[in-house]
Protein backbone atom coordinates (compact mmCIF):
# COMPACT_ATOMS: atom_id res chain seq x y z
CA UNK A 1 0.00 0.00 0.00
CA UNK A 2 2.84 2.41 0.85
CA UNK A 3 4.47 1.79 -2.52
CA UNK A 4 1.19 2.48 -4.33
CA UNK A 5 0.69 5.73 -2.42
CA UNK A 6 4.27 6.79 -3.14
CA UNK A 7 3.84 6.11 -6.84
CA UNK A 8 0.53 7.95 -6.95
CA UNK A 9 2.03 10.95 -5.15
CA UNK A 10 4.95 11.14 -7.57
CA UNK A 11 2.64 10.87 -10.58
CA UNK A 12 0.30 13.58 -9.27
CA UNK A 13 3.19 15.95 -8.59
CA UNK A 14 4.50 15.65 -12.13
CA UNK A 15 1.08 15.94 -13.73
CA UNK A 16 0.66 19.18 -11.78
CA UNK A 17 4.07 20.43 -12.91
CA UNK A 18 3.23 19.50 -16.49
CA UNK A 19 -0.16 21.21 -16.60
CA UNK A 20 -0.64 23.42 -13.58
CA UNK A 21 2.41 25.61 -12.95
CA UNK A 22 2.19 28.17 -15.68
CA UNK A 23 3.66 25.84 -18.30
CA UNK A 24 7.07 26.96 -17.03
CA UNK A 25 8.89 24.11 -18.75
CA UNK A 26 8.10 25.24 -22.30
CA UNK A 27 10.95 27.80 -22.13
CA UNK A 28 10.02 29.87 -25.13
CA UNK A 29 12.47 32.57 -26.12
CA UNK A 30 11.21 36.11 -26.11
CA UNK A 31 10.31 37.55 -29.50
CA UNK A 32 12.01 40.80 -30.43
CA UNK A 33 9.64 43.75 -30.23
CA UNK A 34 10.04 46.31 -33.08
CA UNK A 35 11.61 49.49 -31.76
CA UNK A 36 10.78 53.06 -32.85
CA UNK A 37 13.89 54.71 -34.23
CA UNK A 38 13.07 58.21 -32.96
CA UNK A 39 13.15 57.48 -29.24
CA UNK A 40 14.44 60.04 -26.78
CA UNK A 41 14.30 57.69 -23.76
CA UNK A 42 17.57 57.89 -21.86
CA UNK A 43 19.15 54.69 -20.49
CA UNK A 44 21.85 54.41 -17.84
CA UNK A 45 23.58 51.02 -17.77
CA UNK A 46 24.82 50.06 -14.29
CA UNK A 47 27.50 47.34 -14.07
CA UNK A 48 28.50 46.39 -10.52
CA UNK A 49 31.87 44.63 -10.58
CA UNK A 50 34.27 43.07 -8.09
CA UNK A 51 37.43 41.39 -9.45
CA UNK A 52 35.95 40.74 -12.89
CA UNK A 53 38.91 41.70 -15.10
CA UNK A 54 38.63 38.52 -17.20
CA UNK A 55 35.08 39.23 -18.34
CA UNK A 56 34.31 42.91 -17.80
CA UNK A 57 36.04 44.07 -20.99
CA UNK A 58 33.81 41.95 -23.21
CA UNK A 59 30.73 42.89 -21.19
CA UNK A 60 31.51 46.59 -21.39
CA UNK A 61 32.28 46.45 -25.10
CA UNK A 62 28.97 44.71 -25.82
CA UNK A 63 27.07 47.44 -24.00
CA UNK A 64 28.95 50.22 -25.77
CA UNK A 65 27.95 48.73 -29.14
CA UNK A 66 24.19 48.53 -28.70
CA UNK A 67 21.94 49.48 -31.62
CA UNK A 68 19.67 51.44 -29.29
CA UNK A 69 18.98 54.80 -30.96
CA UNK A 70 18.45 56.89 -27.82
CA UNK A 71 20.97 58.35 -25.36
CA UNK A 72 22.91 55.68 -23.43
CA UNK A 73 25.65 55.92 -20.84
CA UNK A 74 27.46 53.06 -19.10
CA UNK A 75 28.43 53.32 -15.42
CA UNK A 76 30.91 50.72 -14.15
CA UNK A 77 30.61 50.66 -10.35
CA UNK A 78 33.73 49.03 -8.97
CA UNK A 79 33.35 47.19 -5.66
CA UNK A 80 36.94 47.48 -4.40
CA UNK A 81 38.53 45.26 -7.03
CA UNK A 82 42.19 44.31 -6.75
CA UNK A 83 42.68 42.81 -10.21
CA UNK A 84 42.42 45.82 -12.52
CA UNK A 85 38.69 45.54 -13.26
CA UNK A 86 38.11 49.29 -13.88
CA UNK A 87 41.20 49.44 -16.10
CA UNK A 88 39.94 46.49 -18.16
CA UNK A 89 36.60 48.24 -18.72
CA UNK A 90 38.31 51.51 -19.60
CA UNK A 91 40.60 49.74 -22.05
CA UNK A 92 37.64 48.16 -23.82
CA UNK A 93 35.96 51.56 -24.15
CA UNK A 94 39.16 53.18 -25.39
CA UNK A 95 39.66 50.51 -28.06
CA UNK A 96 36.17 51.23 -29.38
CA UNK A 97 36.66 54.97 -29.26
CA UNK A 98 33.81 55.21 -26.74
CA UNK A 99 35.60 56.41 -23.60
CA UNK A 100 33.23 59.36 -23.41
CA UNK A 101 30.28 56.95 -22.95
CA UNK A 102 31.79 55.09 -19.96
CA UNK A 103 31.91 56.44 -16.43
CA UNK A 104 34.01 54.63 -13.84
CA UNK A 105 32.59 54.81 -10.33
CA UNK A 106 34.53 53.72 -7.26
CA UNK A 107 32.13 52.49 -4.59
CA UNK A 108 32.69 53.90 -1.13
CA UNK A 109 33.28 51.79 1.98
CA UNK A 110 30.62 49.11 2.40
CA UNK A 111 28.03 50.31 4.94
CA UNK A 112 26.54 47.98 7.53
CA UNK A 113 23.46 46.15 6.33
CA UNK A 114 24.36 46.26 2.63
CA UNK A 115 25.60 43.47 0.38
CA UNK A 116 28.58 44.43 -1.73
CA UNK A 117 26.84 44.09 -5.08
CA UNK A 118 23.85 46.20 -4.09
CA UNK A 119 26.06 48.89 -2.60
CA UNK A 120 27.94 49.06 -5.91
CA UNK A 121 24.62 49.21 -7.78
CA UNK A 122 23.44 52.03 -5.53
CA UNK A 123 26.67 53.92 -6.12
CA UNK A 124 26.23 53.48 -9.86
CA UNK A 125 22.63 54.71 -9.69
CA UNK A 126 23.77 57.73 -7.69
CA UNK A 127 26.45 58.57 -10.26
CA UNK A 128 23.89 58.23 -13.06
CA UNK A 129 21.58 60.78 -11.45
CA UNK A 130 22.82 63.82 -13.40
CA UNK A 131 22.26 61.89 -16.65
CA UNK A 132 18.53 61.81 -15.74
CA UNK A 133 17.83 58.35 -17.18
CA UNK A 134 14.31 57.20 -17.99
CA UNK A 135 15.46 53.59 -17.65
CA UNK A 136 18.18 51.78 -15.74
CA UNK A 137 19.74 48.60 -17.10
CA UNK A 138 21.38 46.49 -14.39
CA UNK A 139 23.86 44.11 -15.99
CA UNK A 140 26.39 41.79 -14.37
CA UNK A 141 30.03 42.12 -15.34
CA UNK A 142 30.10 38.68 -17.00
CA UNK A 143 27.15 39.30 -19.36
CA UNK A 144 27.89 39.82 -23.05
CA UNK A 145 24.86 41.44 -24.67
CA UNK A 146 23.68 40.99 -28.22
CA UNK A 147 23.60 44.22 -30.23
CA UNK A 148 19.81 44.48 -29.99
CA UNK A 149 19.57 43.57 -26.28
CA UNK A 150 18.87 47.05 -24.95
CA UNK A 151 16.50 47.97 -27.79
CA UNK A 152 14.45 44.82 -27.25
CA UNK A 153 14.25 45.35 -23.49
CA UNK A 154 13.15 48.98 -23.76
CA UNK A 155 10.67 48.08 -26.50
CA UNK A 156 9.25 45.30 -24.33
CA UNK A 157 8.87 47.67 -21.39
CA UNK A 158 7.22 50.36 -23.50
CA UNK A 159 4.98 48.01 -25.46
CA UNK A 160 3.66 46.22 -22.36
CA UNK A 161 3.81 49.20 -20.01
CA UNK A 162 6.12 47.20 -17.74
CA UNK A 163 8.06 48.76 -14.89
CA UNK A 164 10.66 45.99 -14.90
CA UNK A 165 11.65 43.55 -17.63
CA UNK A 166 14.34 40.92 -17.37
CA UNK A 167 16.01 38.35 -19.58
CA UNK A 168 17.35 35.08 -18.24
CA UNK A 169 20.47 34.96 -20.37
CA UNK A 170 22.16 31.85 -21.68
CA UNK A 171 24.73 30.60 -19.18
CA UNK A 172 27.99 29.06 -20.29
CA UNK A 173 27.59 25.33 -20.92
CA UNK A 174 30.84 23.85 -22.21
CA UNK A 175 32.58 21.81 -19.51
CA UNK A 176 31.19 18.42 -18.46
CA UNK A 177 30.04 19.87 -15.14
CA UNK A 178 28.24 22.71 -16.91
CA UNK A 179 26.59 20.33 -19.38
CA UNK A 180 25.34 18.18 -16.53
CA UNK A 181 24.11 20.88 -14.14
CA UNK A 182 23.41 24.15 -15.97
CA UNK A 183 20.29 23.06 -17.93
CA UNK A 184 18.79 21.99 -14.60
CA UNK A 185 19.57 25.41 -13.14
CA UNK A 186 17.43 26.97 -15.87
CA UNK A 187 14.70 24.37 -15.32
CA UNK A 188 14.60 24.88 -11.54
CA UNK A 189 14.66 28.67 -11.87
CA UNK A 190 11.63 28.82 -14.14
CA UNK A 191 9.85 26.23 -11.99
CA UNK A 192 10.23 28.60 -9.04
CA UNK A 193 9.36 31.70 -11.08
CA UNK A 194 7.09 30.78 -13.99
CA UNK A 195 7.14 33.71 -16.44
CA UNK A 196 3.37 33.54 -16.92
CA UNK A 197 2.85 33.93 -13.17
CA UNK A 198 5.51 36.64 -12.90
CA UNK A 199 3.71 38.78 -15.48
CA UNK A 200 0.27 38.14 -14.00
CA UNK A 201 -1.28 40.48 -11.47
CA UNK A 202 -3.26 37.49 -10.18
CA UNK A 203 -0.12 35.81 -8.81
CA UNK A 204 2.31 37.02 -6.15
CA UNK A 205 5.20 35.30 -7.93
CA UNK A 206 7.88 37.83 -8.88
CA UNK A 207 10.99 36.65 -10.67
CA UNK A 208 13.87 38.38 -12.42
CA UNK A 209 17.32 37.37 -13.61
CA UNK A 210 19.96 39.61 -12.11
CA UNK A 211 22.35 39.57 -15.03
CA UNK A 212 19.97 41.55 -17.22
CA UNK A 213 17.27 43.74 -15.66
CA UNK A 214 15.79 46.89 -17.15
CA UNK A 215 13.53 49.05 -15.01
CA UNK A 216 12.00 52.47 -15.11
CA UNK A 217 13.79 55.03 -12.94
CA UNK A 218 10.41 56.15 -11.63
CA UNK A 219 9.64 52.59 -10.51
CA UNK A 220 12.91 52.38 -8.61
CA UNK A 221 12.17 55.68 -6.89
CA UNK A 222 8.68 54.46 -6.02
CA UNK A 223 10.01 51.49 -4.02
CA UNK A 224 12.58 53.62 -2.19
CA UNK A 225 15.59 52.99 -4.42
CA UNK A 226 18.16 50.21 -4.12
CA UNK A 227 18.21 50.83 -0.37
CA UNK A 228 14.84 49.04 -0.19
CA UNK A 229 16.60 45.72 -0.90
CA UNK A 230 20.07 46.63 0.42
CA UNK A 231 20.60 43.46 2.46
CA UNK A 232 19.32 40.92 -0.06
CA UNK A 233 21.52 38.18 -1.51
CA UNK A 234 18.98 37.15 -4.14
CA UNK A 235 18.72 40.76 -5.22
CA UNK A 236 17.10 40.20 -8.61
CA UNK A 237 13.96 38.50 -7.33
CA UNK A 238 13.86 40.82 -4.31
CA UNK A 239 13.80 43.78 -6.70
CA UNK A 240 11.05 42.21 -8.80
CA UNK A 241 9.03 41.46 -5.67
CA UNK A 242 9.35 45.03 -4.42
CA UNK A 243 8.21 46.44 -7.76
CA UNK A 244 5.23 44.08 -7.98
CA UNK A 245 4.18 44.73 -4.39
CA UNK A 246 4.20 48.46 -5.15
CA UNK A 247 1.70 47.89 -7.94
CA UNK A 248 4.20 47.75 -10.79
CA UNK A 249 4.08 45.40 -13.75
CA UNK A 250 6.99 43.01 -14.36
CA UNK A 251 7.98 40.61 -17.12
CA UNK A 252 10.52 37.78 -17.27
CA UNK A 253 11.74 36.15 -20.46
CA UNK A 254 14.46 33.95 -21.90
CA UNK A 255 17.10 34.72 -24.51
CA UNK A 256 19.96 32.79 -26.10
CA UNK A 257 21.45 35.88 -27.75
CA UNK A 258 22.75 37.52 -24.59
CA UNK A 259 25.13 35.25 -22.70
CA UNK A 260 27.09 34.86 -19.52
CA UNK A 261 30.77 34.09 -20.05
CA UNK A 262 31.42 33.07 -16.45
CA UNK A 263 33.07 29.65 -16.41
CA UNK A 264 32.13 26.88 -13.99
CA UNK A 265 34.80 24.32 -14.78
CA UNK A 266 34.01 21.82 -12.05
CA UNK A 267 31.07 20.52 -10.07
CA UNK A 268 32.63 22.13 -6.99
CA UNK A 269 32.39 25.56 -8.60
CA UNK A 270 28.76 25.03 -9.53
CA UNK A 271 28.02 23.69 -6.06
CA UNK A 272 29.48 26.85 -4.53
CA UNK A 273 27.35 28.99 -6.84
CA UNK A 274 24.19 27.21 -5.64
CA UNK A 275 25.24 27.12 -1.98
CA UNK A 276 25.93 30.86 -1.93
CA UNK A 277 22.21 31.74 -1.75
CA UNK A 278 20.20 28.54 -1.20
CA UNK A 279 19.85 28.75 2.60
CA UNK A 280 19.20 32.49 2.37
CA UNK A 281 16.26 31.72 0.08
CA UNK A 282 14.97 29.34 2.76
CA UNK A 283 15.13 32.21 5.30
CA UNK A 284 17.66 30.25 7.37
CA UNK A 285 14.83 28.00 8.53
CA UNK A 286 15.62 24.41 9.46
CA UNK A 287 11.98 23.51 8.86
CA UNK A 288 12.05 25.00 5.36
CA UNK A 289 15.35 23.26 4.69
CA UNK A 290 13.96 19.88 5.72
CA UNK A 291 10.77 20.53 3.79
CA UNK A 292 12.68 21.50 0.66
CA UNK A 293 14.90 18.42 0.82
CA UNK A 294 11.87 16.20 1.42
CA UNK A 295 10.01 17.84 -1.44
CA UNK A 296 12.91 17.38 -3.84
CA UNK A 297 13.27 13.76 -2.73
CA UNK A 298 9.61 13.02 -3.42
CA UNK A 299 9.58 14.96 -6.70
CA UNK A 300 12.83 13.79 -8.27
CA UNK A 301 14.07 10.66 -6.50
CA UNK A 302 10.85 8.86 -5.64
CA UNK A 303 9.80 8.12 -9.27
CA UNK A 304 12.85 5.95 -10.07
CA UNK A 305 12.88 4.44 -6.58
CA UNK A 306 9.34 3.07 -6.78
CA UNK A 307 10.35 1.28 -9.96
CA UNK A 308 12.59 -0.89 -7.79
CA UNK A 309 9.66 -2.27 -5.79
CA UNK A 310 8.89 -4.77 -8.52
CA UNK A 311 5.17 -4.25 -7.98
CA UNK A 312 3.18 -3.48 -11.15
CA UNK A 313 1.08 -0.52 -10.03
CA UNK A 314 3.78 1.44 -8.15
CA UNK A 315 6.23 0.74 -10.98
CA UNK A 316 3.73 2.00 -13.57
CA UNK A 317 3.03 5.16 -11.58
CA UNK A 318 6.74 5.77 -11.02
CA UNK A 319 7.43 5.24 -14.72
CA UNK A 320 4.70 7.74 -15.60
CA UNK A 321 6.14 10.33 -13.22
CA UNK A 322 9.67 9.80 -14.54
CA UNK A 323 8.44 10.03 -18.13
CA UNK A 324 6.68 13.34 -17.48
CA UNK A 325 9.80 14.57 -15.66
CA UNK A 326 11.88 13.81 -18.74
CA UNK A 327 9.36 15.39 -21.12
CA UNK A 328 9.32 18.64 -19.16
CA UNK A 329 13.13 18.70 -18.88
CA UNK A 330 13.83 18.24 -22.60
CA UNK A 331 13.19 21.92 -23.56
CA UNK A 332 15.89 23.04 -21.10
CA UNK A 333 18.30 20.52 -22.59
CA UNK A 334 17.48 21.67 -26.12
CA UNK A 335 18.04 25.30 -25.14
CA UNK A 336 21.59 24.29 -24.25
CA UNK A 337 21.97 22.06 -27.33
CA UNK A 338 22.09 18.95 -25.18
CA UNK A 339 20.73 15.58 -26.23
CA UNK A 340 17.44 14.34 -24.76
CA UNK A 341 19.50 11.34 -23.58
CA UNK A 342 20.47 13.52 -20.59
CA UNK A 343 16.84 13.74 -19.45
CA UNK A 344 16.74 10.46 -17.44
CA UNK A 345 19.64 11.79 -15.33
CA UNK A 346 17.62 14.65 -13.83
CA UNK A 347 17.10 12.73 -10.53
CA UNK A 348 20.89 12.55 -10.09
CA UNK A 349 21.27 16.23 -10.92
CA UNK A 350 18.52 17.02 -8.41
CA UNK A 351 20.45 15.01 -5.79
CA UNK A 352 23.47 17.23 -6.52
CA UNK A 353 21.34 20.34 -5.98
CA UNK A 354 20.00 18.88 -2.75
CA UNK A 355 23.54 18.38 -1.49
CA UNK A 356 24.41 21.96 -2.44
CA UNK A 357 21.36 23.23 -0.56
CA UNK A 358 22.39 21.31 2.55
CA UNK A 359 25.94 22.59 2.19
CA UNK A 360 24.55 26.13 2.02
CA UNK A 361 23.04 25.64 5.47
CA UNK A 362 26.30 24.22 6.82
CA UNK A 363 28.24 27.20 5.44
CA UNK A 364 25.83 29.58 7.17
CA UNK A 365 25.99 27.71 10.49
CA UNK A 366 29.81 27.73 10.39
CA UNK A 367 30.01 31.46 9.61
CA UNK A 368 30.88 31.27 5.92
CA UNK A 369 27.49 31.81 4.30
CA UNK A 370 27.09 33.73 1.05
CA UNK A 371 30.78 33.65 0.22
CA UNK A 372 31.54 35.74 -2.86
CA UNK A 373 34.88 37.17 -3.97
CA UNK A 374 36.38 36.82 -0.51
CA UNK A 375 33.43 38.43 1.26
CA UNK A 376 31.10 36.60 3.67
CA UNK A 377 27.62 38.05 3.18
CA UNK A 378 25.23 35.67 4.92
CA UNK A 379 25.69 35.70 8.65
CA UNK A 380 24.46 37.84 11.54
CA UNK A 381 27.24 40.34 10.96
CA UNK A 382 27.29 40.74 7.20
CA UNK A 383 29.90 42.33 5.01
CA UNK A 384 32.94 40.87 6.77
CA UNK A 385 35.95 40.26 4.59
CA UNK A 386 38.19 37.28 5.08
CA UNK A 387 41.85 37.95 5.82
CA UNK A 388 43.81 38.25 2.60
Amino acid sequence: MIAELAGALAALIWLYLLLGRGMFWRLREADLTPFPRDTTQRVAVIIPARNESEAVGRATASLLQQDYPGPVRVFLADDHSTDGTPEAAARAARQLGRSDTLTLVQAGPLPDGWTGKLWAVAEGVRAAGPFQPDYLLFSDADIVHSAESLSSLVARAADGDYDLVSHMVKLRCETFAEKAAIPAFLFFFFKLYPPAWTASAQHKTAGAAGGCILMRSAALARIGGIAAIRGELIDDCALAKAVKQAGGRIWLGLTSKTRSVRRYGTFAEIERMIARTAFWQLKHSVLLLLGTLAGMFVTYLLPPLVLLTGRPLPAALGALAWLVMMITYVPALRFYARSAMWAPLLPLVALFYMAATLHSAVEYWTGRGGMWKGRIQDRKTRGAVLPG
